[in-house]
Protein backbone atom coordinates (compact mmCIF):
# COMPACT_ATOMS: atom_id res chain seq x y z
CA UNK A 1 0.00 0.00 0.00
CA UNK A 2 2.84 2.21 0.96
CA UNK A 3 4.66 1.64 -2.29
CA UNK A 4 1.29 2.32 -4.21
CA UNK A 5 1.10 5.73 -2.53
CA UNK A 6 4.58 6.85 -3.43
CA UNK A 7 4.29 5.96 -6.80
CA UNK A 8 1.12 7.95 -7.39
CA UNK A 9 2.69 10.65 -5.41
CA UNK A 10 5.57 10.68 -7.97
CA UNK A 11 2.96 10.73 -10.76
CA UNK A 12 1.51 13.64 -9.40
CA UNK A 13 4.53 15.50 -8.90
CA UNK A 14 5.37 14.60 -12.32
CA UNK A 15 2.22 15.97 -13.87
CA UNK A 16 2.79 19.15 -11.48
CA UNK A 17 6.23 19.68 -13.02
CA UNK A 18 4.78 19.52 -16.28
CA UNK A 19 2.20 21.88 -16.09
CA UNK A 20 4.34 24.28 -14.59
CA UNK A 21 6.70 23.68 -17.58
CA UNK A 22 3.75 24.38 -20.25
CA UNK A 23 2.49 27.48 -18.15
CA UNK A 24 6.44 28.87 -18.19
CA UNK A 25 5.97 28.77 -22.24
CA UNK A 26 3.05 30.19 -22.67
CA UNK A 27 4.31 32.91 -20.21
CA UNK A 28 7.07 33.46 -22.91
CA UNK A 29 4.99 33.74 -25.37
CA UNK A 30 2.76 35.99 -23.65
CA UNK A 31 5.81 38.19 -23.31
CA UNK A 32 7.55 37.81 -26.77
CA UNK A 33 3.79 39.49 -27.85
CA UNK A 34 4.07 42.25 -25.61
CA UNK A 35 7.61 42.94 -26.13
CA UNK A 36 7.08 43.23 -29.36
CA UNK A 37 4.54 45.56 -28.69
CA UNK A 38 6.48 47.82 -26.51
CA UNK A 39 9.12 47.90 -29.17
CA UNK A 40 7.20 49.56 -31.32
CA UNK A 41 5.90 52.27 -29.26
CA UNK A 42 9.62 52.96 -27.91
CA UNK A 43 11.66 52.50 -30.47
CA UNK A 44 14.72 50.23 -30.53
CA UNK A 45 17.11 51.87 -28.31
CA UNK A 46 15.09 52.42 -25.37
CA UNK A 47 13.12 48.52 -25.79
CA UNK A 48 17.11 46.99 -26.47
CA UNK A 49 18.36 48.80 -23.44
CA UNK A 50 15.88 47.95 -20.88
CA UNK A 51 12.44 45.97 -21.67
CA UNK A 52 14.65 43.23 -23.80
CA UNK A 53 16.51 42.10 -20.73
CA UNK A 54 13.77 41.33 -18.57
CA UNK A 55 13.35 37.28 -17.78
CA UNK A 56 9.38 36.74 -16.77
CA UNK A 57 9.60 34.49 -13.52
CA UNK A 58 6.35 32.91 -12.21
CA UNK A 59 2.55 33.78 -11.68
CA UNK A 60 1.32 33.39 -8.23
CA UNK A 61 -2.17 31.73 -8.77
CA UNK A 62 -3.49 33.25 -4.97
CA UNK A 63 -2.73 36.76 -5.36
CA UNK A 64 -2.56 37.21 -9.22
CA UNK A 65 1.41 38.70 -8.54
CA UNK A 66 3.64 38.00 -11.67
CA UNK A 67 7.20 38.48 -10.96
CA UNK A 68 9.39 40.21 -13.52
CA UNK A 69 13.60 40.14 -13.20
CA UNK A 70 16.28 42.55 -14.36
CA UNK A 71 20.04 41.75 -13.92
CA UNK A 72 21.10 44.69 -12.17
CA UNK A 73 19.25 46.64 -9.14
CA UNK A 74 20.11 50.29 -11.57
CA UNK A 75 18.43 48.41 -14.57
CA UNK A 76 15.22 47.30 -11.96
CA UNK A 77 14.81 50.50 -10.32
CA UNK A 78 14.94 51.88 -13.99
CA UNK A 79 12.29 50.33 -15.70
CA UNK A 80 10.39 50.37 -12.23
CA UNK A 81 9.94 54.38 -12.25
CA UNK A 82 9.14 54.56 -16.08
CA UNK A 83 7.56 51.74 -17.00
CA UNK A 84 5.83 49.77 -14.34
CA UNK A 85 2.50 51.23 -15.29
CA UNK A 86 2.79 50.20 -18.75
CA UNK A 87 3.95 46.61 -18.08
CA UNK A 88 1.25 46.44 -15.70
CA UNK A 89 -1.67 47.22 -17.87
CA UNK A 90 -0.29 44.90 -20.99
CA UNK A 91 0.03 41.92 -18.61
CA UNK A 92 -3.46 42.46 -17.49
CA UNK A 93 -4.70 42.64 -21.01
CA UNK A 94 -2.82 39.55 -21.86
CA UNK A 95 -3.79 37.33 -18.78
CA UNK A 96 -6.54 38.03 -16.94
CA UNK A 97 -5.50 36.34 -13.82
CA UNK A 98 -2.37 38.95 -13.51
CA UNK A 99 -3.42 41.40 -10.91
CA UNK A 100 -0.09 43.02 -9.98
CA UNK A 101 3.40 42.57 -11.71
CA UNK A 102 6.25 43.09 -9.07
CA UNK A 103 9.86 44.40 -10.90
CA UNK A 104 12.86 43.16 -9.26
CA UNK A 105 16.41 42.15 -9.50
CA UNK A 106 16.52 38.23 -10.17
CA UNK A 107 17.08 36.66 -6.81
CA UNK A 108 19.63 34.39 -8.59
CA UNK A 109 22.14 37.26 -10.09
CA UNK A 110 25.16 37.80 -7.12
CA UNK A 111 25.47 41.21 -6.01
CA UNK A 112 27.75 43.53 -8.59
CA UNK A 113 31.47 43.84 -8.46
CA UNK A 114 32.52 46.74 -6.51
CA UNK A 115 35.36 48.31 -8.72
CA UNK A 116 36.54 50.27 -5.72
CA UNK A 117 39.58 49.26 -3.51
CA UNK A 118 39.66 48.06 0.42
CA UNK A 119 41.79 49.74 2.57
CA UNK A 120 44.49 47.28 1.56
CA UNK A 121 44.43 48.32 -1.76
CA UNK A 122 42.97 44.38 -3.03
CA UNK A 123 39.84 43.19 -3.07
CA UNK A 124 38.72 40.19 -1.34
CA UNK A 125 39.47 37.05 -3.34
CA UNK A 126 36.73 35.23 -4.93
CA UNK A 127 34.24 37.71 -4.32
CA UNK A 128 30.86 37.45 -6.15
CA UNK A 129 30.19 39.80 -9.53
CA UNK A 130 27.82 40.06 -12.05
CA UNK A 131 28.91 39.80 -15.44
CA UNK A 132 27.99 43.14 -16.44
CA UNK A 133 31.15 43.97 -14.42
CA UNK A 134 33.56 41.60 -13.55
CA UNK A 135 37.27 41.54 -12.79
CA UNK A 136 39.27 38.59 -13.28
CA UNK A 137 43.19 37.94 -12.65
CA UNK A 138 45.43 36.27 -10.37
CA UNK A 139 45.14 38.28 -7.84
CA UNK A 140 42.11 37.09 -6.30
CA UNK A 141 42.98 33.46 -6.29
CA UNK A 142 45.52 33.23 -3.75
CA UNK A 143 48.88 31.46 -5.09
CA UNK A 144 47.49 28.36 -7.10
CA UNK A 145 46.47 29.90 -10.01
CA UNK A 146 43.78 30.69 -12.59
CA UNK A 147 40.89 28.30 -11.42
CA UNK A 148 37.55 29.02 -13.09
CA UNK A 149 36.10 32.02 -15.27
CA UNK A 150 34.23 33.67 -12.92
CA UNK A 151 32.12 36.25 -15.01
CA UNK A 152 32.57 34.70 -18.51
CA UNK A 153 29.96 32.31 -19.85
CA UNK A 154 31.40 29.36 -20.03
CA UNK A 155 29.34 28.16 -22.95
CA UNK A 156 30.73 31.53 -24.84
CA UNK A 157 33.76 30.40 -26.84
CA UNK A 158 35.76 30.41 -30.02
CA UNK A 159 34.38 26.44 -30.34
CA UNK A 160 30.75 27.34 -29.90
CA UNK A 161 30.78 30.45 -32.41
CA UNK A 162 29.79 29.07 -35.91
CA UNK A 163 31.15 31.37 -38.88
CA UNK A 164 30.49 32.06 -41.96
CA UNK A 165 31.21 35.27 -44.79
CA UNK A 166 29.15 37.71 -42.43
CA UNK A 167 31.53 36.87 -39.36
CA UNK A 168 34.43 35.30 -40.38
CA UNK A 169 36.69 38.37 -40.45
CA UNK A 170 35.44 39.47 -36.60
CA UNK A 171 36.41 36.07 -35.55
CA UNK A 172 39.53 35.63 -36.90
CA UNK A 173 40.23 39.59 -35.44
CA UNK A 174 39.14 38.23 -32.02
CA UNK A 175 41.75 35.38 -32.17
CA UNK A 176 44.41 37.49 -32.43
CA UNK A 177 43.53 39.30 -30.14
CA UNK A 178 43.42 36.51 -27.52
CA UNK A 179 46.56 34.83 -29.38
CA UNK A 180 49.79 34.74 -27.05
CA UNK A 181 51.35 37.41 -29.92
CA UNK A 182 51.19 40.73 -29.41
CA UNK A 183 48.33 41.62 -31.94
CA UNK A 184 48.37 44.29 -34.83
CA UNK A 185 45.76 46.06 -33.70
CA UNK A 186 44.44 47.73 -30.41
CA UNK A 187 41.66 48.31 -29.44
CA UNK A 188 39.71 46.01 -31.47
CA UNK A 189 36.03 47.48 -31.73
CA UNK A 190 33.01 44.91 -32.64
CA UNK A 191 30.32 46.20 -34.67
CA UNK A 192 27.23 44.29 -34.63
CA UNK A 193 23.23 44.56 -34.70
CA UNK A 194 21.64 43.13 -31.43
CA UNK A 195 22.17 39.66 -31.55
CA UNK A 196 24.58 38.60 -34.41
CA UNK A 197 27.11 37.98 -31.46
CA UNK A 198 29.69 40.59 -30.57
CA UNK A 199 29.15 39.24 -27.09
CA UNK A 200 29.55 36.00 -27.26
CA UNK A 201 32.79 37.20 -29.09
CA UNK A 202 34.00 39.02 -26.19
CA UNK A 203 33.41 36.31 -24.11
CA UNK A 204 35.08 33.73 -26.33
CA UNK A 205 38.31 36.59 -26.37
CA UNK A 206 38.59 36.13 -22.58
CA UNK A 207 38.23 32.38 -22.05
CA UNK A 208 41.19 31.91 -24.92
CA UNK A 209 43.23 35.29 -23.16
CA UNK A 210 43.40 33.52 -19.93
CA UNK A 211 44.16 30.01 -21.97
CA UNK A 212 47.27 31.98 -23.31
CA UNK A 213 47.81 34.05 -20.17
CA UNK A 214 47.06 31.71 -17.25
CA UNK A 215 47.85 34.97 -14.26
CA UNK A 216 46.26 37.96 -16.83
CA UNK A 217 43.78 40.39 -14.92
CA UNK A 218 40.68 40.80 -17.42
CA UNK A 219 38.13 43.38 -16.77
CA UNK A 220 34.42 42.65 -18.37
CA UNK A 221 31.68 44.84 -17.88
CA UNK A 222 28.84 46.46 -19.82
CA UNK A 223 29.17 50.81 -20.78
CA UNK A 224 26.09 51.48 -18.41
CA UNK A 225 27.99 49.55 -15.62
CA UNK A 226 31.14 51.55 -16.03
CA UNK A 227 29.14 55.10 -16.04
CA UNK A 228 27.43 53.80 -13.02
CA UNK A 229 30.60 52.64 -10.84
CA UNK A 230 32.47 55.70 -12.23
CA UNK A 231 29.44 57.67 -11.03
CA UNK A 232 29.45 55.86 -7.07
CA UNK A 233 33.58 56.27 -7.03
CA UNK A 234 32.56 60.04 -7.84
CA UNK A 235 30.50 60.55 -5.06
CA UNK A 236 32.25 58.58 -2.47
CA UNK A 237 35.47 60.77 -3.23
CA UNK A 238 37.43 57.61 -4.55
CA UNK A 239 38.34 58.29 -7.93
CA UNK A 240 42.52 57.57 -7.29
CA UNK A 241 41.27 53.80 -6.40
CA UNK A 242 39.19 53.77 -9.11
CA UNK A 243 41.56 54.98 -11.91
CA UNK A 244 44.72 52.75 -9.94
CA UNK A 245 42.26 49.63 -10.25
CA UNK A 246 41.11 50.43 -13.62
CA UNK A 247 44.49 50.46 -14.78
CA UNK A 248 45.94 47.85 -13.75
CA UNK A 249 44.59 44.95 -16.00
CA UNK A 250 45.97 43.17 -19.25
CA UNK A 251 42.89 43.00 -21.16
CA UNK A 252 39.90 45.68 -21.22
CA UNK A 253 36.73 44.63 -22.37
CA UNK A 254 33.64 47.17 -22.52
CA UNK A 255 30.15 45.65 -24.11
CA UNK A 256 27.54 48.21 -25.76
CA UNK A 257 30.06 50.95 -25.63
CA UNK A 258 26.81 52.72 -27.66
CA UNK A 259 25.24 53.74 -23.90
CA UNK A 260 28.07 55.39 -22.97
CA UNK A 261 26.67 58.83 -23.75
CA UNK A 262 26.07 62.12 -21.50
CA UNK A 263 28.64 62.16 -18.66
CA UNK A 264 31.24 63.90 -20.34
CA UNK A 265 33.46 63.09 -17.27
CA UNK A 266 33.29 59.26 -16.97
CA UNK A 267 34.10 59.81 -21.43
CA UNK A 268 37.41 61.45 -20.55
CA UNK A 269 37.88 58.95 -18.23
CA UNK A 270 37.53 55.92 -20.23
CA UNK A 271 39.72 57.76 -22.55
CA UNK A 272 42.57 58.49 -20.08
CA UNK A 273 42.13 54.74 -19.52
CA UNK A 274 42.54 53.46 -23.17
CA UNK A 275 45.44 55.76 -23.48
CA UNK A 276 47.18 54.60 -20.33
CA UNK A 277 46.73 50.79 -21.44
CA UNK A 278 47.43 50.71 -25.13
CA UNK A 279 50.75 52.74 -23.86
CA UNK A 280 51.23 49.95 -21.78
CA UNK A 281 50.70 47.25 -24.92
CA UNK A 282 47.76 46.28 -22.95
CA UNK A 283 44.18 44.91 -25.27
CA UNK A 284 41.17 46.67 -25.53
CA UNK A 285 38.09 45.58 -26.97
CA UNK A 286 34.67 47.23 -27.41
CA UNK A 287 31.85 46.85 -28.77
CA UNK A 288 28.44 47.90 -30.31
CA UNK A 289 25.66 48.11 -32.34
CA UNK A 290 27.08 50.88 -34.57
CA UNK A 291 30.18 52.25 -35.81
CA UNK A 292 32.46 54.60 -33.42
CA UNK A 293 31.44 57.80 -36.10
CA UNK A 294 27.54 57.19 -35.68
CA UNK A 295 27.78 56.86 -31.48
CA UNK A 296 25.76 59.68 -30.55
CA UNK A 297 26.76 62.02 -27.39
CA UNK A 298 30.48 61.02 -27.58
CA UNK A 299 33.36 62.92 -27.59
CA UNK A 300 35.27 63.56 -30.93
CA UNK A 301 38.68 62.43 -29.54
CA UNK A 302 37.16 59.26 -27.31
CA UNK A 303 35.41 58.13 -31.13
CA UNK A 304 38.82 58.71 -32.33
CA UNK A 305 40.66 56.27 -29.95
CA UNK A 306 37.69 53.69 -29.79
CA UNK A 307 38.24 53.59 -34.29
CA UNK A 308 42.40 54.00 -34.40
CA UNK A 309 42.34 50.07 -33.96
CA UNK A 310 40.47 47.93 -36.07
CA UNK A 311 36.53 48.24 -36.69
CA UNK A 312 35.18 44.80 -37.80
CA UNK A 313 31.87 44.63 -38.28
CA UNK A 314 29.47 41.78 -38.60
CA UNK A 315 27.17 41.66 -40.95
CA UNK A 316 23.52 40.08 -40.98
CA UNK A 317 23.80 35.91 -41.51
CA UNK A 318 22.57 34.70 -44.06
CA UNK A 319 20.81 31.36 -44.97
CA UNK A 320 23.26 29.18 -45.15
CA UNK A 321 25.11 30.45 -42.13
CA UNK A 322 21.89 30.49 -39.81
CA UNK A 323 21.41 27.08 -41.28
CA UNK A 324 24.71 25.74 -39.80
CA UNK A 325 24.20 27.70 -36.75
CA UNK A 326 21.23 25.30 -36.21
CA UNK A 327 22.50 22.52 -36.64
CA UNK A 328 25.36 23.10 -34.52
CA UNK A 329 22.62 23.37 -31.76
CA UNK A 330 20.94 20.02 -32.28
CA UNK A 331 23.36 18.44 -30.34
CA UNK A 332 22.14 19.22 -26.94
CA UNK A 333 18.55 18.23 -28.23
CA UNK A 334 19.93 14.62 -29.31
CA UNK A 335 18.12 12.05 -29.52
CA UNK A 336 15.29 14.49 -30.46
CA UNK A 337 14.79 14.24 -34.08
CA UNK A 338 14.69 17.62 -36.01
CA UNK A 339 13.60 17.22 -39.73
CA UNK A 340 15.30 18.96 -42.08
CA UNK A 341 12.40 20.84 -44.08
CA UNK A 342 11.85 22.46 -40.81
CA UNK A 343 15.64 23.52 -39.96
CA UNK A 344 15.48 24.73 -43.62
CA UNK A 345 11.93 26.89 -42.57
CA UNK A 346 13.45 28.19 -39.28
CA UNK A 347 16.62 29.63 -41.51
CA UNK A 348 14.50 30.87 -44.15
CA UNK A 349 11.88 32.83 -42.00
CA UNK A 350 13.60 34.12 -38.84
CA UNK A 351 16.47 36.14 -40.46
CA UNK A 352 16.23 39.32 -37.75
CA UNK A 353 19.20 37.90 -35.76
CA UNK A 354 20.67 34.50 -34.52
CA UNK A 355 19.14 35.69 -30.84
CA UNK A 356 15.78 35.04 -31.52
CA UNK A 357 16.85 32.09 -33.98
CA UNK A 358 18.15 29.99 -31.82
CA UNK A 359 15.13 30.97 -29.46
CA UNK A 360 12.91 29.78 -31.84
CA UNK A 361 14.08 26.67 -31.68
CA UNK A 362 14.84 26.38 -28.07
CA UNK A 363 11.10 27.46 -27.74
CA UNK A 364 9.91 24.87 -30.50
CA UNK A 365 11.84 22.10 -29.49
CA UNK A 366 11.12 22.79 -25.60
CA UNK A 367 7.45 22.64 -26.71
CA UNK A 368 7.32 18.99 -28.66
CA UNK A 369 9.16 17.57 -25.34
CA UNK A 370 6.25 19.10 -22.98
CA UNK A 371 4.19 18.07 -25.06
CA UNK A 372 5.43 14.22 -26.03
CA UNK A 373 4.39 15.55 -29.93
CA UNK A 374 7.19 14.91 -32.97
CA UNK A 375 8.91 17.97 -34.32
CA UNK A 376 7.21 19.11 -37.41
CA UNK A 377 6.77 22.26 -40.04
CA UNK A 378 3.19 22.51 -39.18
CA UNK A 379 4.07 22.55 -35.29
CA UNK A 380 6.81 25.27 -36.11
CA UNK A 381 4.36 27.04 -38.06
CA UNK A 382 1.65 26.79 -35.04
CA UNK A 383 3.90 27.31 -32.15
CA UNK A 384 6.19 30.16 -33.33
CA UNK A 385 3.53 32.66 -34.90
CA UNK A 386 4.76 35.62 -32.70
CA UNK A 387 8.45 35.06 -34.07
CA UNK A 388 7.54 34.53 -37.87
CA UNK A 389 5.12 37.29 -37.54
CA UNK A 390 7.93 39.91 -36.09
CA UNK A 391 10.36 38.41 -38.78
CA UNK A 392 7.85 38.39 -41.90
CA UNK A 393 9.21 40.56 -44.68
CA UNK A 394 7.53 39.73 -47.57
CA UNK A 395 9.76 38.81 -50.77
CA UNK A 396 8.11 38.97 -54.10
CA UNK A 397 8.96 37.00 -57.04
CA UNK A 398 8.73 40.53 -59.15
CA UNK A 399 11.78 41.53 -56.35
CA UNK A 400 13.88 38.42 -56.98
CA UNK A 401 13.38 38.66 -61.06
CA UNK A 402 14.52 42.67 -60.86
CA UNK A 403 17.34 42.00 -58.29
CA UNK A 404 18.61 39.56 -60.36
CA UNK A 405 18.54 41.16 -64.08
CA UNK A 406 20.35 43.89 -62.26
CA UNK A 407 22.77 41.57 -60.70
CA UNK A 408 23.60 39.75 -64.36
CA UNK A 409 23.17 42.87 -66.25
CA UNK A 410 20.16 41.65 -68.82
CA UNK A 411 16.73 43.74 -69.18
CA UNK A 412 13.78 42.62 -67.18
CA UNK A 413 11.82 40.96 -70.16
CA UNK A 414 13.98 38.25 -70.52
CA UNK A 415 12.73 36.63 -67.46
CA UNK A 416 9.57 35.75 -69.64
CA UNK A 417 10.93 35.44 -72.83
CA UNK A 418 11.66 32.20 -74.80
CA UNK A 419 14.95 33.48 -75.76
CA UNK A 420 17.28 30.02 -75.40
CA UNK A 421 20.97 32.02 -74.99
CA UNK A 422 23.18 30.80 -72.10
CA UNK A 423 23.26 34.59 -71.27
CA UNK A 424 19.61 34.53 -70.00
CA UNK A 425 18.72 31.28 -69.35
CA UNK A 426 21.39 30.78 -66.67
CA UNK A 427 19.84 34.09 -64.59
CA UNK A 428 16.42 33.02 -65.45
CA UNK A 429 16.86 29.45 -63.75
CA UNK A 430 19.10 31.53 -60.94
CA UNK A 431 15.34 33.53 -60.33
CA UNK A 432 13.25 30.24 -59.85
CA UNK A 433 15.53 28.73 -57.92
CA UNK A 434 15.45 31.71 -55.61
CA UNK A 435 11.72 32.34 -55.82
CA UNK A 436 11.28 28.75 -54.40
CA UNK A 437 14.01 28.96 -51.63
CA UNK A 438 12.41 32.41 -50.70
CA UNK A 439 8.46 32.63 -51.44
CA UNK A 440 6.06 30.29 -50.44
CA UNK A 441 4.69 29.97 -54.02
CA UNK A 442 4.66 26.23 -55.59
CA UNK A 443 6.53 25.05 -58.84
CA UNK A 444 3.31 26.44 -61.22
CA UNK A 445 2.95 29.17 -59.34
CA UNK A 446 6.35 30.36 -60.16
CA UNK A 447 6.17 28.86 -63.62
CA UNK A 448 3.77 31.31 -64.40
CA UNK A 449 5.57 34.17 -63.29
CA UNK A 450 8.17 33.58 -65.66
CA UNK A 451 6.32 33.31 -68.94
CA UNK A 452 3.81 30.90 -68.12
CA UNK A 453 6.79 27.89 -68.08
CA UNK A 454 5.34 24.49 -66.88
CA UNK A 455 6.06 23.26 -63.21
CA UNK A 456 8.72 20.67 -64.65
CA UNK A 457 10.98 23.80 -65.86
CA UNK A 458 11.27 25.33 -62.43
CA UNK A 459 11.49 22.13 -60.79
CA UNK A 460 15.16 21.08 -63.36
CA UNK A 461 15.80 24.37 -62.78
CA UNK A 462 16.17 24.38 -59.09
CA UNK A 463 17.20 21.10 -59.21
CA UNK A 464 20.07 22.49 -61.60
CA UNK A 465 20.87 25.45 -59.70
CA UNK A 466 21.41 23.02 -56.08
CA UNK A 467 23.80 20.70 -58.23
CA UNK A 468 25.88 24.21 -59.27
CA UNK A 469 25.66 25.43 -56.32
CA UNK A 470 27.60 21.92 -54.90
CA UNK A 471 30.29 22.06 -58.32
CA UNK A 472 30.75 25.91 -58.86
CA UNK A 473 32.31 28.17 -56.83
CA UNK A 474 31.56 30.78 -58.72
CA UNK A 475 27.97 30.10 -59.39
CA UNK A 476 27.67 29.68 -55.42
CA UNK A 477 29.28 33.15 -54.99
CA UNK A 478 26.64 34.39 -57.29
CA UNK A 479 23.61 32.78 -55.39
CA UNK A 480 25.39 33.93 -51.89
CA UNK A 481 25.48 38.01 -53.26
CA UNK A 482 21.94 37.32 -54.47
CA UNK A 483 20.39 36.01 -50.93
CA UNK A 484 22.27 38.77 -49.25
CA UNK A 485 20.78 41.50 -51.33
CA UNK A 486 17.26 40.15 -51.11
CA UNK A 487 17.53 39.54 -47.26
CA UNK A 488 18.74 42.80 -46.28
Amino acid sequence: MGRDSEITGTKRKGQADSMEDIEAVNLAADWADISQGLRKDLGHQLHSQWIKPIQVGGLCDETGTLDLFLPTDFSANWVKDRFADRLSLAWKIARSEVRNVRIAVHPGRRQVADLRLHANGRRPANDGGDTSMMAIGADTLGDHGFTSSVGLDPSLTFVAFVTGEANVLACNAAQRMAATEKPQFSPLYLKAATGQGKTHLLHAIGHNYLQAHPRARIFYCSAERFMVEFVQALKANQMLEFKSRLRSFDLLLVDDIQFIIGKASAQEELLYTIDALLAEGKRLVFAADRAPQALDGVEPRLLSRLSMGLVADIQAADIELRRKILVSKLTRFAPLAVPDDVIDFLARTITRNIRELVGGLNKLIAYAQLTGQEVSLQLAEEQLTDILSANRRRITIDEIQRTVCQFFRIDRSEMSSKRRARAVVRPRQVAMYLAKVLTPRSYPEIGRKFGGRDHSTVIHAVRLIEDLRQRDADMDGDVRSLLRQLES
